[in-house]
């Protein structure tokens, strides 16, 4: 293998880690919305859709101000719950607008 060869090959694989890097920051904030909402789906299903007749509710396409209002009410225990006041005690204000704003964003 000449010189030449070597060289377009480090090339060309620098290049493409560059370019996976880059596409990967772009996408940060996205990953990071979608692996906050799916802190929901143990309880609220893959996608926050729920089984037919399941007792918790789907969250899937839920409007983003009704959520937030809830998850709110849940973490200052205005609104009883089981689990959930003890699961939004854990979230800050800007994952609950994240996690609204992720399932708002989907269609019911």
């Amino acid at each position: 293998m000449n010189i030449f060869h070597r060289f377009s090959l480090s090339t060309f694989a620098l290049l493409f880690c560059a370019t996976a890097t880059s596409h990967a920051q772009q996408n940060a904030p996205a990953l990071h919305q979608r692996a906050n909402a799916a802190m929901c789906a143990n309880c609220h299903g893959t996608e926050g859709k729920t089984v037919d007749g399941s007792a918790v509710p789907s969250i899937n396409g839920m409007p983003k101000d009704y959520m937030v209002l809830q998850m709110k009410s849940f973490k200052d225990g205005t609104r009883p719950a089981t689990v959930m006041h003890q699961l939004s005690k854990g979230l800050t204000d800007a994952q609950i607008e994240s996690i609204a704003s992720y399932y708002a964003s989907n269609k019911r």
